[in-house]
């Protein structure tokens, strides 16, 4: 069985040594799976690669934009392929190994990672299928949960 991994983030460098040792590696050579790591600063339009706003509607702290996401998922859909796009925040479904099952039926995974405050909420209501949650506590970000996805 092979499954696709796609990872949104806007630290791409967080992830190398992980996925380049012990199991998923040797699953990456066999092409049992495939993870691509992706900036998602590569889908700013601005001159300065500009991925948080103000939260749209209002409120404190930073979150990351919508268009940059919405293009950057856009682009790394593959048609024909049975495939979910998820993100991570304390408030989504508890990952376990059901869930882990459910996801392991799918062609494609994308994974979006959000930083700051989290994302603009208009990707989680019109992007995103589901929301993920690896437990009750906040991370600074969604690269952890993404290297867990993978791993389990």
């Amino acid at each position: 069985m092979y499954m696709k991994f796609d990872i949104v983030t806007i630290f791409p460098d967080i992830f190398d040594s992980y996925f380049q040792e012990s199991l998923l590696s040797r699953a990456q050579k066999k092409k049992l799976i495939e993870i691509n790591i992706h900036n998602l600063r590569d889908w700013a339009h601005d001159a300065h690669k500009t991925v948080d706003d103000s939260p749209f509607g209002g409120g404190l702290g930073m979150v990351m934009k919508l268009e940059p996401i919405y293009r950057a998922v856009q682009t790394l859909q593959t048609k024909n392929y049975k495939l979910k796009t998820i993100v991570f925040t304390p408030r989504g479904k508890k990952f376990n190994q059901k869930k882990a099952y459910e996801f392991s039926k799918l062609d494609q995974l994308i994974m979006i990672c959000g930083r700051y405050e989290g994302v603009d909420e208009r990707v989680t209501k019109h992007i995103a299928d589901e929301q993920i949650s690896i437990g009750d506590y906040d991370l600074m970000g969604g690269e952890l949960p993404a290297m867990i996805v993978v791993e389990t």
